[in-house]
């Protein structure tokens, strides 16, 4: 029997804005988006293949081609050998999921990769070589001189010349980076960052599907006061707060900390801004949140920076200070946009060079598949 791909999903409110403050209707929460092609399926629509479809990413990719109306003529689900045969229902149709092999690329235009950074190195190129223009949500060609790091309401340009069926590699960034970066680049555009300090909490989405499940299967264990099953991660999960789980390098941060600093360099395309980040897992399912001190090169006034960020693609400004209403994970979870709230000087400093942000983003769409998504609509 095929899965039924669940489209819907219960979605949280969206907190309330205050009048006094440069802020965008929540009911507009997935108006503003960056370019849009609306289509569905079309006998003219290129050929898609999604590696790693079965995953979390891969399940979301699927959801926001919906939402988007994405035009494709046909779709190839990609998976390992043990996932092989699986069947999905999909927008009407029941597509079989084949096993991932260095044929399966013939016909493509448009290759998805969301299996983890040993199978891109594998197949990348050879979905390249095939003429498949491929985005690939690894780590494994970010920092590939040539490669574009792609994040469309930021560094569209960077992908100039990529087309759909012309072969090449896209990477789609960190989803800290893309949720710190979405926020960030207006006012970067604005006044010129000069040093930016974030801090991460990161849900259990970015760890994969596994994390997810296991976050959950703790939670009910803890409750019942079972001994907590640990698969994934060293550390109970559930009611705690570790060290992002990525491997630690010799100057004592760990490779996503290293990540949101080099890929924050190319994607602004300078490396004179100073980046420092600690990022951490928190028990949260699939929203990340990060609080963001900057520095800028001339004055920014808090209206400034809110009026830059409100008018940005991609952007839902939410900072009720009367109601102390903000961003959260939980309210961001299943939503296109990046929130951004607690906007305010920083008064560590004597001038008025600094902010601090508090900034939420879904870390399955927007920090991956919706990115992804948005760079293959670029390619049409």
């Amino acid at each position: 029997m095929a899965a039924q791909l669940n489209l819907s999903s219960t979605r949280c409110p969206v907190m309330g804005t205050a009048p006094r403050r440069s802020s965008v209707s929540p009911s507009r929460a997935q108006s503003r988006r960056s370019l849009s092609v609306r289509a569905a399926k079309t006998e003219n629509g290129p050929t898609i293949a999604i590696a790693g479809v079965t995953g979390a990413v891969g399940q979301e990719f699927l959801r926001v081609i919906t939402e988007r109306k994405f035009p494709y003529s046909n779709i190839k689900m990609l998976a390992s050998a043990r996932s092989a045969g699986r069947q999905y229902e999909f927008e009407g149709e029941t597509y079989t999921v084949e096993e991932l092999t260095e044929d399966s690329f013939k016909g493509v235009d448009i290759a998805l990769f969301s299996a983890g950074g040993s199978i891109s190195k594998k197949y990348a190129a050879v979905a390249s070589a095939a003429g498949a223009t491929v985005v690939d949500n690894s780590s494994a060609f970010r920092m590939t001189e040539g490669v574009p790091l792609v994040i469309p309401e930021v560094n569209p340009e960077a992908m100039a010349g990529y087309r759909a069926g012309g072969g090449g590699i896209i990477a789609n960034p960190n989803c800290s980076t893309i949720i710190a970066l979405v926020a960030v680049a207006p006012l970067h555009r604005l006044a010129g960052v000069k040093r930016m300090v974030v801090s991460t909490y990161q849900a259990a989405s970015g760890a994969g599907q596994a994390a997810m499940e296991e976050l959950e299967l703790q939670t009910r264990e803890v409750l019942d006061g079972k001994p907590v099953t640990q698969n994934i991660f060293p550390f109970q999960y559930a009611f705690n707060v570790f060290s992002h789980n990525s491997p630690m390098t010799d100057n004592g941060y760990n490779e996503e900390e290293v990540k949101m600093v080099k890929e924050t360099h190319k994607i602004l395309g300078t490396s004179d801004i100073r980046v420092t980040a600690t990022c951490i897992r928190v028990p949260v399912m699939r929203a990340h949140a990060e609080s963001i001190n900057l520095e800028f090169e001339r004055d920014i006034s808090e209206e400034e920076a809110l009026r830059a960020l409100a008018a940005a693609p991609g952007i839902q400004v939410a900072d009720d200070r009367a109601a102390n209403r903000f961003p959260t994970p939980l309210s961001v979870s299943h939503l296109d946009d990046v929130f951004v709230g607690r906007v305010r000087r920083d008064y560590s400093r004597d001038d008025a060079r600094g902010l601090n942000l508090w900034v939420c983003g879904d870390q399955v769409k927007k920090g991956a598949a919706l990115n992804a998504i948005q760079i293959a609509e670029l390619l049409l």
